[in-house]
């Protein structure tokens, strides 16, 4: 243990050096009036793709029907002749109209060979060499170059062209540094593979990690397209409160608050339901909110107390229309953002382009469980079979509790390919419309992919009295110890006593939807910042 302590201390000790020196290095540019701190901007022209393919086209127009060197018959030091003879005539073809361009970038690696040099430098949509040569930047510049460090970041001017070897790279002409990095970057073969720390220094994990940088440029690209096609829907986007007197809309523990100006308790929201219905009783028909929702609950790979929640609303419509629209957008997002309706999820594929499976809740638990709830006549009845099938319940369940254990149980894990699961039991839905065939069961739908829960979607209830009942229903769960119950909006109930016309409603975890079509295996890999425990 204490040579280990020792190596440890002398790790440090070799760090601290380190980090000594780029100090220093920053001090000897500050007192020779070159601080790049001190730069305000830096006009870029391109990033390192747009040069390989602006290059790549211009080669293509201005070398059309060149023929490839004959080599064949030819010795080594022959067929080495012809190639060079080749790439300098190409070379001085595309020389003599050059690309010019201005790029900028942090290094991620430096080979200094006397007079002239290479790097790597990487910015937003990938990376590039470039060539550093004394006579091109001048001798100062080029003394200076020799000395950065790698992730330093740069501002270079030059122009686009081949390496011997094909690679395309940018001669640097002039190479201003913007940044001095005080800080050692994790070692680029290794990479950042310490899972905590890319999460708690996600800057890093970003800078190290193409995989982690393509995930969130992928999930703004879903995010977009979710609105594109919302759009041409005619829906509109708003903002509702997230400080709330009342947090319902889910079955979740909500995180309090105090709002001091007012000297009131308020609660964060769980939901987006209730504000954006209030605005389809007030004549917006089609709304829909992308926000921040925060649960007081455990985290997981598919939970995180803070999360990004898309409900929508379409008035006029019902548990149907919102099937149509859910399956319709999926299918737009796999096309738009993947390429194709077939994604590919921890090597399963998954069919988004087939017609998505429809079965409700007892149809689903009578073919993975065998048990038809249909028959089962009361709550005695169904706490008796969780009972013969070693399913846990409180007392205060009733039968409408069971069925959904027995669902939780049997059928989640078996919903890998896309599937509607509907005609939820009413107990558990307290913001749904009933059945009108079928009083005990609601009109709602959650979709399944990969055995996770999508979304969650209702014929909104729009029955003053009923909701009221129903809130009275949750408000007793609450006093009998469910402190995931809602309780009774008297605002709400005004808002549907106006009058709010049949709805339909739906909310999307946007992460876990990130998750499906980015291929992540944990919900930390889609969120920029999770939660994360304090370590102080």
């Amino acid at each position: 243990m204490a040579e280990k302590n020792q190596q440890n201390g002398g790790q440090q000790q070799d760090i601290n050096q380190l980090l000594k020196v780029r100090r220093d290095k920053l001090k000897d540019l500050q007192d020779a009036g070159k601080d790049p701190f001190v730069i305000t901007k830096y006009d870029q022209t391109h990033h390192s793709t747009d040069v390989k393919a602006e290059y790549t086209a211009h080669e293509e127009q201005l070398l059309a029907g060149r023929q490839e060197p004959n080599v064949e018959g030819l010795d080594d030091a022959q067929k080495k002749e012809v190639l060079n003879n080749d790439y300098n005539e190409r070379r001085a073809i595309m020389d003599a109209s050059p690309i010019p361009v201005s790029i900028a970038g942090r290094m991620m690696f430096k080979r200094v060979m006397g007079k002239a040099s290479f790097c790597n430098i990487q910015d937003l949509k990938g990376n590039i060499q470039v060539y550093v040569a004394r006579d091109a930047i001048g001798e100062e510049s080029y003394a200076d170059f020799k000395k950065s460090d790698i992730g330093d970041i740069f501002g270079i001017k030059g122009f686009a062209f081949r390496t011997k070897t094909g690679e395309i790279s940018i001669h640097a002409e002039e190479m201003t540094m913007l940044t001095k990095s005080l800080q050692i970057l994790p070692e680029k073969f290794h990479g950042l593979t310490d899972t905590d720390m890319r999460y708690r220094q996600r800057y890093v994990d970003l800078i190290m990690n193409q995989e982690s940088k393509e995930v969130f440029i992928k999930r703004s690209q879903i995010i977009k397209e979710i609105r594109n096609f919302l759009d041409g829907r005619d829906f509109m986007e708003v903002e509702t409160p997230m400080l709330v007197s009342n947090a319902g809309g889910a079955a979740a523990r909500p995180f309090d608050t105090h709002y001091n100006a007012l000297n009131e308790d308020v609660k964060l929201r769980i939901s987006l339901e209730l504000y954006l219905k209030r605005l389809i009783v007030g004549g917006l028909e089609r709304v829909y909110e992308i926000g921040r929702v925060f649960r007081n609950e455990g985290v997981d790979t598919r939970h995180n107390p803070e999360f990004t929640l898309m409900e929508l609303y379409q008035a006029y419509t019902d548990y149907e229309g919102m099937m149509e629209l859910t399956e319709s957008m999926f299918r737009y997002l796999a096309e738009k953002v993947c390429g194709t309706t077939k994604i590919s999820y921890n090597g399963i594929e998954i069919d988004l382009g087939k017609p998505f499976a429809r079965l409700t809740m007892n149809e689903a638990i009578k073919k993975y469980a065998g048990i038809g709830f249909d028959e089962v006549a009361d709550d005695a009845a169904a706490k008796k079979l969780a009972d013969e099938h070693h399913i846990e319940y409180e007392d205060r369940h009733t039968k409408g509790d069971i069925v959904n254990l027995f669902f939780e149980e049997y059928c989640e894990k078996e919903l890998i390919q896309p599937t509607f699961i509907m005609d939820h039991p009413i107990e558990i839905s307290p913001l749904t419309k009933k059945k009108p065939s079928d009083p005990s069961k609601v009109e709602r739908f959650e979709l399944f992919i990969n055995t996770w829960e999508m979304c969650n979607a209702y014929s909104e209830l729009n029955d003053p009295i009923d909701q009221r009942e129903r809130f009275a229903a949750q408000d007793a769960a609450f006093e009998a110890g469910d402190e995931e119950a809602n309780h009774t909006d008297e605002d709400f109930l005004n808002a549907l006593e106006i009058g709010m016309p049949p709805t339909g409603g739906i909310g999307y975890g946007i992460d876990r939807l990130v998750m499906l079509l980015t291929d992540s295996q944990a919900i930390r890999d889609v969120l920029l910042f999770p939660t994360m425990r304090s370590t102080t």
